[in-house]
């Protein structure tokens, strides 16, 4: 089966009138229709910079980019990306931001309502859909940030550290409520962290970046022993410390 997503060998660098500057360097790997992959790597290595390359805000300077086989190039619909901030707009009810993706391409259809309507109830926010942005948590607001993007129907998930403005413990909570979430759309998802705890904790698999500019290192396939896995339970599972270590020790190489 072709693989939904696959990044052959790209290379990309920044220039400026002081020069060039190599950011990541024959990147190469693949995801599967429903896989949840993780990119971590030190501050600064390219990894938001490969986030903009796969969704055709930037062009691969050597490469290719294939989405269900087909080169990714600018604006690409069949691809929807998560921030860090919500971008909630506060004269818009928790309800017409959910709805704004979808208004903007025209498909406000009676089935897309009662999608976004259904996951606004399921995923705790039904009590709020009139409520204003500010009238809600930081969690709250992400959820409905995750809603608004999922309304779409992406092929393609991209989370650009979406939960780094979060504190520790919030962070935590919103993880876990957005993992699952995930996994039970059954969303293919590209998470870029810092957060190697919390890369284990959601992934089926973990990207190892070097520093820039960036090579894949190593790819961690995360199996753990537990049942019913979500981002929480996976914390306390026996061979969670196993990886930390391992993955930590691979960003700290220095060959």
């Amino acid at each position: 089966m072709q693989p939904l997503l696959e990044v052959r060998h790209v290379s990309f660098s920044y220039h400026t009138i002081h020069g060039e500057t190599p950011a990541l360097s024959d990147i190469h790997f693949s995801l599967s229709q429903g896989e949840f992959a993780a990119i971590v790597g030190p501050s600064g290595c390219g990894k938001s910079t490969l986030l903009s390359l796969i969704s055709g805000l930037l062009a691969a300077e050597s490469g290719q980019i294939l989405l269900r086989g087909k080169n990714v190039k600018g604006s690409n619909t069949g691809i929807g990306y998560m921030l860090q901030k919500d971008h909630l707009f506060e004269w818009r009810t928790i309800r017409r931001n959910a709805l704004l993706g979808l208004e903007i391409q025209k498909r406000l259809t009676p089935e897309n309502l009662r999608r976004v309507d259904d996951m606004l109830d399921s995923y705790g926010l039904g009590a709020f859909k009139n409520a204003r942005p500010s009238q809600l948590s930081g969690g709250m607001r992400q959820r409905a940030a995750l809603i608004r993007t999922l309304a779409l129907e992406p092929d393609l998930l991209l989370l650009d550290e979406p939960f780094s403005a979060l504190d520790y413990q919030t962070r935590l909570s919103v993880g876990d409520d957005i993992g699952s979430i995930i996994k039970k759309e059954r969303q293919t998802a590209l998470l870029v962290t810092h957060d190697l705890s919390e890369a284990i904790s959601m992934a089926d698999r973990v990207i190892v970046l070097s520093k820039r500019p960036a090579r894949i290192r190593q790819i961690v396939p995360i199996v753990l022993s537990i049942p019913d896995r979500t981002p929480m339970k996976s914390r306390s599972a026996p061979e969670f410390k196993d990886y930390f270590n391992l993955i930590w020790e691979e960003l700290n190489r220095h060959d």
